[in-house]
C-alpha cells in the first residue's frame, strides 16, 4: 500500500489525520481489503477502493513447495517482475525473503537473478507489499532482504520499508539485510543505521581471483576493504556479521578454500552460514561430505559455522534461484 498516496487521498477528501493510521493498522494486521476495515465509514471504504490500490503489486503466480515454502511472482504497475518467498519452519519461524530490485545488475555467476535483465529499484511500498501479501496468509516474525537485487543499491527504500516491519510483527532484531559488498551502501549502513538490523555479507570465496570470477563486484570493491567495513560495524554495534557462503563442487569447497576463509575472518565478529548450492544451471552442488569437511575446518579455526537448511528447492524458491520465470 502506498501510504503517501493514501494520505494524499484522505487529505483531499477532508478526512482527519487519524484515518491514515487506522487504514495502516488494519493493513499491517493482515486485513485483505478496505471492506474489512469496519472502523472506517462505509462510504470512505468504497472511495478508497477506487482511489488507492490496496497493493502496489499484482500477484501473477503462487507456488507451494512440499516443505511448505511459498513463492510468489508479483508484477509492478509498470510491468516489472518481482519474486518473494515465505519460509515456514517447524519451530514456528515464519521468515520472508524480500526483493529490493527487479532483477540485479551485479551478475554473480551462480545466481539466477543475476542472469535476468535488470529492471529497476523497487519503492519502499513495493517492498513492504511483498511482506504484507504473506502477512495476509500467516503470522510473520523474520525478514531477510536476500531476494532479487542488491539491497545496498537501493538503501533508502530498503530502510524505509524496514521501518514499517515492526507493525507486521517483525522486530528490527529479526531483520537482516544482505549485501555482496556494495561499499557506498555498506558505509552508510554502518554510519547511519541505529536500529539493531542485522548485516549479512555474501563472500563465496576468500581468494581474490576466484571471488572476482564468481562475483564481479569484487574487482570494484575488494573483499579486504569490505571486511574492514564489517569489522567497523561490529566495533560500533557489537553485532556479529553473518557470512553467506554458497558451496560449489570443485570450485570453492576444498579444505584449502575453507582455511583461506578462516584466515580472513575474526571469530568474534563473524558467523558463517554455509549454503548448499541450489542448481541454476552453471555449477554442481557440493557433496554432503565436502560440506561437513568445510565446516570442520572452520570450527577448528574457532569460526562459528552452520549449514543452512534448504527450503523450496523444488519450486525454484531457494537461495540463488529467484529468476521470475513463472
Amino acid at each position: 500500500m502506498d501510504l503517501v498516496l493514501l494520505e494524499r487521498a484522505l487529505a483531499h477528501r477532508g478526512e482527519p489525520a487519524y484515518r491514515a493510521r487506522q487504514v495502516w493498522e488494519w493493513t499491517a494486521r493482515g486485513t485483505a481489503s478496505y471492506e474489512e476495515m469496519t472502523t472506517l465509514p462505509k462510504a470512505l471504504r468504497s472511495a478508497l477502493a477506487e482511489e488507492v490500490p490496496f497493493s502496489t503489486l499484482e500477484v501473477v503466480t503462487e507456488r507451494e513447495s512440499r516443505d511448505g515454502t511459498l513463492k510468489v511472482l508479483f508484477r509492478t504497475h509498470d510491468g516489472h517482475p518481482v519474486e518473494a518467498v515465505l519460509m515456514r519452519y517447524r519451530d514456528g519461524r515464519r521468515s520472508v525473503c524480500l526483493s529490493a530490485q527487479s532483477g540485479c545488475p551485479l551478475t554473480c555467476t551462480f545466481c539466477a537473478t543475476g542472469a535476468m535483465r535488470f529492471g529497476r529499484n523497487l519503492t519502499a511500498f513495493e517492498i513492504v507489499d511483498q511482506a504484507l501479501h504473506f502477512r495476509r496468509l500467516d503470522t510473520l516474525n523474520h525478514v531477510v532482504y536476500m531476494g532479487m537485487g542488491e539491497p545496498f543499491l537501493n538503501l533508502d527504500a530498503v530502510l524505509d520499508s524496514a521501518r514499517h516491519l515492526p507493525d507486521l510483527g517483525i522486530t528490527h532484531r529479526r531483520t537482516t539485510i544482505s549485501t555482496v559488498g556494495w561499499m557506498p551502501g555498506l558505509r552508510r549502513f554502518v554510519d547511519e543505521v541505529e536500529q539493531p538490523i542485522r548485516l549479512a555479507l555474501s563472500i563465496h570465496a576468500a581468494d581474490p581471483a576466484l571471488r572476482s570470477e564468481l562475483m564481479p563486484v569484487n574487482d570494484r570493491y575488494p573483499l579486504g576493504d569490505v571486511l574492514a567495513e564489517c569489522r567497523r560495524y561490529f566495533a560500533l554495534r557489537r553485532r556479529k556479521v553473518f557470512v553467506e557462503y554458497v558451496l560449489l563442487a570443485g570450485v570453492n569447497d576444498s579444505p584449502a578454500a575453507a582455511r583461506a576463509l578462516a584466515a580472513v575472518l575474526d571469530p568474534k565478529a563473524f558467523k558463517v552460514n554455509l549454503i548448499p548450492y541450489n542448481p541454476t544451471g552453471m555449477y554442481e552442488g557440493s557433496s554432503r561430505a565436502a560440506i561437513e569437511g568445510f565446516k570442520a575446518v572452520l570450527e577448528r579455526a574457532r569460526i562459528p559455522a552452520t549449514v543452512r537448511l534448504t527450503r523450496g528447492r523444488d519450486i525454484e524458491a531457494a537461495c540463488g534461484q529467484l529468476a521470475a520465470t513463472r
